[in-house]
Parts: C-alpha cells; structure tokens; sequence
C-alpha cells in the first residue's frame, strides 16, 4: 500500500514549547514524502501572523522540500485583508491554499454574517484567489452535512459551487465509520463532481476532546469508541495506540474500495501520524530501499 498519498494538516503554535514541537512533527514528518502540508487559520484571522510566519518556514526550507498550503477564511475580514495574506502566501513561495468560510468568531453554533467588505462564501474566495494567482487550492466539505446545511444535497450542491468557482479538490471534515466517506463519495459522483475528495482523517487521542469536536461538528462518534477509550484519561501511551489503531483500521477499509489519499490532522503529534501512516504501509523513502 505504499502507493498511498497522504498529506499532514498542522495548527500555528501559540507558545515557545509549542513551536517546538510543530517544528520535531514537520521534521519527522517530512521523510514521509506528503504531497502537501497545510497549516490552519484561526477564527477571524486570529492566527494570521503566525499561520504566515509557519507557512513561510515551511515552504523555505529547502531541506525539507515540502509543499504547503495556508489556510485562508471569510470570516470578520475585508477582501483587502484577505487578498493581502494571499498575495503574502503567494510571494512567500506558497502557491497552495486551503480556501474556507470558516466558522463564527464566537464559534460553531452562532449564526453566521458575511463581513460587509469581505468575500460572503468559499466561493467567492476562491474566485478572488484565482484573480490574484493561479493557486492550488484545496476546500472543505463534509460528509455528514455541514451544521447548518438543510440536507446532504445542500452539502453537495455548495461543494459543486465550489468546484465550479475553481477549487482543486475537497478535503473531508474527519468521520468515524468508512461508510460515511463512500456514501459521501458516491453521491457527489452521481451529482456530477469528478474532482477529487480526499478523506480527512483525525489524530485526536483525548477522547473528551475528540467528542467535543464530534459534537460540534455533526459527525457520528460510534460507541466503541467510548469502550475503547474508558479507563484511559491518565494513559497517553495507551491511547495513543487505540488511535493509531482505530485510524489505520478506518483508512485500510477505504483502501480497500479504491481511496488512495488521505489527509491528516496532525494536531502537531508526529508520533501518531508516524504510527499511523506505518500501519498503512507508508514508510520513510530512505527506508524503502
């Protein structure tokens, strides 16, 4: 299985300590050959500066050779600002973006507004990328409904906008159960989307972090994956291989059914995705000698 194509998804570091280990999960990762990394953008911006400087980093370390993608998002921003982070992404040397609404700054649940002067959808924002550069750009989508689309044909029928403004491809918000990937598949094939939708995977082994984000973001949480992780709050070691487990069975059974790329969320843990990505047979290049 090592004709499998992965990708890492990475969140800017809010602390010294943090920065470190971004920096151990980019280097540990990088063997790995992903066809990309990106990096997340805070709601309204909040993390703008630091997602630039990590981005930046990372498409300029020639060592690592990586490419990477910035996240950008609508939200509480005008299109001057937001055209002015693409135009920094792109003469940093980064020519991928990931393109989103993104959520309410006062978090998922509120009701959303358009910024007066802004871009109001992905959408439009990707329009707006695509008049400044020829960006590579990624979207999100989600196989269970976004929280406030009516019905999974709302779903899809917003994903073919975003497809027919210029995105690339879509990348999943993380599921539980192959099924939902495959039913999601399927029926935006029968919609008439031919462009590729790439599995988000979630690398989330605190499993009252993991519900909460289930929680937020619709997607069903099984019930053994509550069994599986009782008892295990204080035991990180443990955890860590129920995840690992977990993620690996989940993306063999797509393997299975012809999916070939995977996008992960780090969460900035190198040893999960290392794990994870062994698992599926995804080795170091210099290791497949």
């Amino acid at each position: 299985m090592s004709n499998l194509n992965i990708s890492f998804e990475f969140f800017p570091p809010k602390s010294d300590a943090m920065e470190q280990r971004l920096w151990d999960s980019v280097q540990r990762l990088a063997p790995l050959a992903p066809k990309f990394v990106s990096v997340t953008y805070g709601a309204g911006g909040s993390t703008r500066e630091r997602t630039l400087d990590v981005v930046g980093k990372i498409a300029s370390d020639t060592a690592n050779s990586i490419k990477t993608a910035g996240h950008i998002t609508c939200v509480a921003a005008s299109k001057s600002d937001v055209n002015s982070v693409l135009q920094s992404y792109w003469d940093r040397g980064v020519k991928s973006v990931v393109a989103l609404r993104g959520d309410p700054v006062e978090g998922i649940g509120a009701k959303y507004a358009p910024h007066p002067e802004g871009y109001s959808y992905a959408s439009d924002l990707i329009e707006g990328a695509k008049e400044i550069a020829d960006f590579d750009i990624s979207v999100g989508c989600y196989p269970e409904s976004h929280p406030e689309a009516r019905s999974l044909q709302d779903e899809l029928t917003n994903l073919k906008r975003k497809f027919d403004a210029g995105a690339d491809r879509a990348i999943t918000q993380f599921f539980f159960e192959p099924e939902t990937f495959l039913r999601f598949r399927d029926k935006a094939q029968a919609a008439g989307i031919d462009k590729p939708i790439v599995p988000g995977i979630m690398l989330q082994s605190n499993f009252a972090g993991l519900s909460r984000m289930a929680d937020m973001c619709g997607a069903y949480l099984p019930p053994k994956y509550a069994d599986l992780y009782e008892g295990l709050e204080d035991d990180l070691e443990t955890r860590d291989l129920v995840t690992a487990h977990l993620t690996a069975e989940l993306c063999n059974k797509l393997v299975e059914e012809g999916v070939k790329d995977f996008h992960f969320y780090t969460m900035n843990r190198a040893g999960l995705s290392l794990a994870t990505c062994r698992l599926l047979g995804v080795k170091p290049q210099e290791a497949k000698t």
